[in-house]
């Protein structure tokens, strides 16, 4: 059972910056693409940031750009989402989530899930 565990989360005033960690770990992963996606209150979960552990390719939703990076830690199964100039906007839940077969903004690609991290961000 592979497991992935999100941390990092927490609150921030607008304009601040965070950093979230995801560690995979269980049997062998033979990860293609790691992801983030945010889930708000009554919204749906959308994508954040992915990065292709072959050749680091990232990919990043237009809403973010420029703002978060992602990025692994190359000898170790954890992928990371700095985030900086926090939005109240970005506020939700960030989930952590691994797929074996392609990089893509669709929840349904990612068959591994985290348990999610709040982050809250106050204007």
């Amino acid at each position: 059972q592979v497991q992935l565990v999100e941390s990092g989360g927490g609150s921030v005033q607008a304009g601040g910056s965070l950093r979230l960690s995801c560690a995979a770990s269980g049997r062998t992963f033979a990860a293609y693409a790691m992801a983030w996606f945010r889930q708000a209150p009554g919204k749906e979960r959308v994508f954040v940031a992915a990065i292709r552990w072959s050749d680091y390719s990232t990919y990043y939703a237009d809403s973010v750009k420029g703002r978060f990076t992602i990025s692994k830690d190359s000898g170790e199964n954890t992928v990371y989402l700095q985030m900086s100039r926090l939005k109240p906007e970005d506020a939700a839940v960030y989930y952590c989530a691994g797929s074996s077969s392609r990089l893509s903004g669709s929840v349904s690609e990612y068959s591994y899930w985290g348990q999610g991290t709040q982050v809250t961000v106050s204007s």
